[in-house]
């Protein structure tokens, strides 16, 4: 969906490029232009928080991921944007190795953004986190039963899980931290233990997973923790409760992914860009942020909202998110070849 106050960058970005003008599309000083692959309602509120705090007008345009990449290639030297939001640190990568985004110096967000959520290069920064943890039935398993992502490939298994498509980056960027945990090999064993546990085919999305667990379909699924949280708000006399994986000693911890931001490359107004992003990392905006989606704050000095806070504490795996994006088509590969579609 695009912002109707968006329409004057564009057309002035098209006339610009016809007349070979290298200016920015807006002699605005105070014109920020934000390109988001979250939805309107999820970023909407804190541009306006931001306007209102800074006086720096927000003009954005929201879509899906893929179409957002491809725009910002088409457009290149031309392009008004200053900010890319999107989900996932693959998602993020991608944007990095499209040579789209500029690196950033920021003692603020070097403070406020753990080393693990931020990409190697300071391309990009994480926002918020989501967790991608177990959901199962109440009154068909006991938590006592559940262990590890890896522990779901096994007998006990068979014919109890049910697990959302593999077509979706949240799942692919799961099977990549696992790859680089355990190796291509062990990995393929786990996701074809999967396989094999299914008692039903792949659902399209988080909530039909959940729902059909239940509904009794199955016992325990995988989600992200803002999927679980949406349902508990519709839904709270279902019986589904959130297990954290790979708590136990040794264990690497649960599988975590980000929403995030970039500086892009071409960025009309770098300065504001910062601005913008280093502010997205402090208190007030943070627990927005989060609480908007009910995610995880990415600054250990916010507290989550008290809904997410109920879900009790976890260990996170620490891998650096970028591998989520480096082993991704690895992941496609194998999931492929385990028969998980």
């Amino acid at each position: 969906m695009i912002n109707l106050t968006f329409a004057r960058v564009t057309l002035l970005a098209a006339v610009a490029a016809m007349t070979g003008c290298d200016q920015p599309v807006s002699q605005d000083d105070d014109i920020l232009t934000v390109y988001s692959g979250r939805k309107e309602h999820l970023v909407k509120p804190l541009f306006e928080r931001f306007t209102a705090d800074t006086g720096i007008e927000v003009r954005y345009i929201t879509d899906g991921e893929g179409p957002i990449l491809a725009r910002l290639k088409a457009e290149g030297e031309q392009s008004p944007a200053d900010v890319l939001i999107t989900v996932d640190a693959g998602n993020l990568w991608h944007a990095a190795e499209e040579n789209l985004l500029q690196p950033i110096e920021s003692n603020v967000l070097e403070m406020n953004v753990p080393e693990h959520l931020q990409d190697p290069n300071n391309l990009w920064f994480g926002l918020s986190q989501r967790a991608r943890v177990m959901v199962y039935n109440t009154e068909r398993t006991s938590p006592q039963e559940l262990t590890t992502y890896e522990a779901l490939a096994d007998e006990q298994w068979h014919g109890r899980l049910c697990l959302r498509t593999a077509k979706k980056v949240y799942n692919q960027s799961l099977v990549a931290t696992l790859i680089e945990a355990h190796g291509y090999e062990d990995t393929k064993k786990i996701v074809e233990g999967w396989v094999r546990n299914l008692a039903a085919d792949p659902f399209s999305n988080d909530t039909q997973a959940m729902q059909a667990v239940a509904a009794g379909a199955c016992d325990v699924t995988l989600v992200n923790t803002y999927y679980f949280g949406r349902l508990e708000n519709e839904s709270p006399e279902l019986p589904l409760a959130i297990f954290y994986p790979n708590q136990g000693e040794g264990e690497r911890g649960i599988h975590v992914n980000v929403s995030g931001a970039g500086i892009l490359k071409y960025a009309p107004k770098p300065e504001l860009a910062l601005q913008f992003i280093e502010w997205l990392s402090q208190d007030e905006a943070q627990y927005m942020f989060a609480e908007l989606n009910q995610e995880f704050p990415v600054n250990p000095n916010v507290p989550a909202s008290d809904q997410v806070r109920a879900w009790g504490d976890f260990v996170a795996d620490d891998v650096n998110l970028r591998v989520a994006g480096q082993r991704q088509a690895e992941a496609i590969r194998l999931m492929d070849e385990a028969g998980y579609q």
